[in-house]
């Protein structure tokens, strides 16, 4: 994206932000939370799969969620939860929370699976992988939802 000029990306930004505004909360949060998880799931697996020989299935694997939590953020905050955001501080204090959550129930479940398995298939350490994203993303949406961004459309709904 960042081959698109300044204003061309701003208008899309705002396009994205303007039709989602118009759908209800939960109808339109739902399906752009499934469809950005979803493509930062398959990047994340992916990068997996490429780096897990030249470094190691440990390293690999927060490498690749570090490269993958930024993208997937900052699509959620623009374009899901339609750019209610708040200071930027607090944007890079929830983007390395998200980080930290993934990289720590990602190193987790690898943990335990090689406990479980003596010599995991890099398919079977991917599909773990994204099983953890799967049910850690049904909780980073319910955070969000509730807690993360309800302030900002509490201040929407009171003006």
């Amino acid at each position: 994206m960042s081959c698109v000029p300044g204003r061309a990306r701003a208008a899309v930004w705002e396009l994205a932000r303007s039709c989602a505004r118009e759908q209800p909360d939960l109808a339109r949060h739902v399906p752009l939370y499934v469809l950005g998880g979803a493509v930062s799931t398959g990047l994340q697996a992916l990068l997996f799969l490429l780096l897990r020989d030249p470094l190691t299935p440990a390293a690999a694997n927060p490498v690749a969620i570090a490269v993958t939590t930024v993208l997937n953020t900052e699509l959620h905050r623009r374009i899901t939860f339609a750019d209610v955001t708040g200071p930027r501080a607090r944007q890079h204090l929830q983007t390395v929370g998200t980080f930290l959550f993934y990289a720590c129930a990602g190193t987790a479940a690898l943990g335990l699976l090689h406990l479980l398995a003596e010599r995991p298939s890099p398919t079977t350490e991917t599909a773990v992988l994204v099983a953890t994203s799967l049910v850690g993303g049904v909780v980073r949406f319910l955070v969000l939802r509730s807690w993360v961004f309800v302030w900002s459309r509490d201040s929407e709904a009171a003006r």
